[in-house]
């Protein structure tokens, strides 16, 4: 599928897209670096932990105040406004994502090092490494009591393979399952390479190997009869009714949804793992502007917040909240329209990589150490990170050097044009963000000395997604979170599902591909090295950092401890946490 990345405007949390899990052939096997969240928990002695990493539990839970307290039987949880796309198939922003998790379940999971693990589901795999078989676990229901089998999986991934499906999931192009792309084209009427042997039995047939095949096959499995009643090749219209109509198999049930207010959840008492032990969950919307008065006020349990020093000492010092700090498996960057004349030189993408002071922003926004600089798109947490070549440290001079060579000269008004076109900037950025407040005056001032003029409009998050998805953004900031899989086609590739920039590199292309046909670990590191290294000399993107993730949780909520990390999402344990 394409690669689920979740994009993100975000800093924090403010504004990540997922990328991986559902396709774009994103992901593969990690080393243990993968799970850089086993610091061992401190004990609460009353004195502060100065901690940076790790969970670090609250000094004194008796400090706790009762607006938590006395919520006896509900986790509420602050997340940033959600689209209310509560499908599966069709989620993209990271907090629609977060709710679809607690109520869809896939046939694949991963640990908390990014290994895939059975879920809904045992496999297996042939020897040539084409055919995945798998058999689904006994007594599977849906939230209406009506059984889970093998025919949901299969309309599941149809609805994926269909040709006017529109989500963020690609199995024809990424999976590359056998017949998808006749079934997607109208050219047949079934899938040739997906096969149901009974109601617990099905064969996914690839037409070539594949190394992250297994992370590809673990989309949130929909009911049939509630999803696909109206469905006929071709006609995937009517499906969007239901995103506020979600019906799964997962931890928690569907009861309501307010627009910028909040998702209203309860227990799934059929899951298969056993009825969530907390009745009630509830996403309640935050912003940079209001989760650190919640959390420490009570009205939400637990938040991603920024991972700044301010931060960090302020939710240390409620005494009663409990932090889980790692390393992001993501990375934040400044994306380009490359289709756009001003962007379409490489040289011109380092010289405005090279003439940002990308170290001040990193610690205007993540003051403290929280967050490193980055030249490359991929997080240092996966097996196949490698140090980059060019550092693209601050350096006026040689950014000049390269407008010059790449022919933007200075005019009379001190502004570089070329082709009788000035050098301008409209930046788009959505608002409240810390990373864009950072951002905005000191890409002024240093794009100002390289003869640049660079503007920014400011909108709500979804408003900027909105125009990055149509294309219609010149520059603008995101993140992108990533999934166990280092393959980066999907947002980076020439036809990548979620490439936004109209970035194209035939090179690019072609290691993705070699990426993903070579299974030996050892031999897969070393092309994406050179693809790593292609990226960090191509400049898809400005890349900007890899920062530390944080969620505060308080401390009446049992259960997560050392179970949150860069790769294992809050999302797989809600069902067994407990309350105080």
């Amino acid at each position: 599928m394409k690669k689920k990345l979740i994009s993100a405007l975000a800093v924090g949390l403010s504004c990540i897209m997922l990328l991986g899990g559902c396709g774009n052939g994103n992901n593969a096997d990690t080393s243990d670096n993968g799970n850089s969240n086993d610091t061992q928990a401190q004990e609460s002695t009353g004195e502060i932990s100065d901690a940076t990493e790790g969970y670090i539990p609250g000094y004194d839970p008796s400090k706790n105040v009762p607006a938590a307290l006395n919520r006896k039987d509900t986790l509420v949880i602050g997340v940033e406004a959600p689209d209310e796309v509560f499908n599966p198939l069709y989620a993209e922003s990271a907090y629609d994502v977060y709710v679809v998790e607690s109520m869809f379940d896939g046939m694949v999971g991963v640990d908390e090092g990014g290994m895939a693990i059975p879920n809904l589901a045992d496999w297996t795999v042939s020897e040539d490494g084409l055919t995945y078989t798998f058999t689904l676990k006994d007594d599977l229901k849906f939230w209406d009591g009506s059984p889970l089998t093998t025919a949901d999986v299969e309309f599941t991934y149809t609805i994926m393979c269909d040709g006017t499906y529109d989500g963020p999931s690609d199995p024809v192009n990424s999976t590359k399952i056998k017949g998808a792309k006749a079934y997607q084209e109208g050219t047949a009427t079934s899938i040739e390479g997906i096969k149901v042997i009974d109601e617990k039995t099905i064969e996914f047939t690839l037409e070539e190997v594949n190394a992250d095949a297994i992370y590809d096959l673990s989309a949130g499995i929909i009911s049939k009869a509630h999803y696909g009643a109206e469905y006929t090749q071709g006609n995937l219209d009517y499906i969007k009714k239901f995103h506020k109509d979600p019906l799964g198999a997962g931890q928690y049930k569907f009861v309501s949804s307010s627009a910028g207010q909040e998702v209203v959840l309860e227990a799934n008492e059929n899951y298969f793992l056993g009825a969530p032990q907390i009745k009630n969950v509830i996403y309640k919307v935050t912003s940079a502007d209001t989760r650190m008065q919640m959390l420490q006020s009570g009205e939400v349990d637990m938040d991603m917040a920024t991972v700044n020093e301010d931060n960090v000492n302020s939710l240390k010092e409620a005494g009663f909240l409990d932090l889980h700090i790692f390393p992001t498996n993501g990375y934040g960057y400044i994306g380009m329209n490359i289709s756009n004349p001003k962007f379409s030189d490489p040289k011109v993408r380092q010289a405005l990589t090279y003439g940002l002071n990308r170290a001040e922003v990193v610690e205007a926004s993540f003051s403290g150490g929280f967050a490193d600089v980055i030249n490359t798109p991929q997080s240092k947490v996966s097996w196949s990170y490698t140090e980059p070549t060019n550092k693209y440290e601050f350096d006026l001079e040689k950014a000049k050097q390269l407008l010059d060579e790449a022919g933007w000269v200075v005019g009379s008004d001190g502004i570089r044009e070329k082709d009788g076109v000035k050098f301008e900037i409209k930046f788009t950025a959505s608002t409240p963000n810390e990373v864009n407040e950072a951002i905005i005056p000191i890409a002024q001032q240093n794009y100002a000395e390289l003869g640049i003029k660079f503007e920014a409009e400011q909108m709500d998050f979804n408003a900027v997604r909105e125009k990055v998805n149509n294309g219609n953004a010149e520059m603008f900031f995101m993140a992108w979170g990533l999934t166990p899989s280092p393959d980066p086609y999907g947002t980076l590739g020439t036809t990548g599902a979620q490439n936004k920039t109209f970035y194209s590199n035939a090179k690019v292309d072609e290691l993705c591909k070699a990426g993903l046909q070579e299974t030996d670990q050892t031999k897969r590191k070393e092309i994406y090295a050179e693809l790593w290294q292609t990226l960090n000399e191509d400049l898809p993107y400005i890349f900007l950092y890899q920062r530390r993730d944080m969620w505060a949780v308080n401390s009446r909520v049992k259960g997560f401890e050392n179970q949150i990390t860069p790769y294992k999402k809050f999302t797989a344990s809600l069902y067994k946490l407990t309350l105080e």
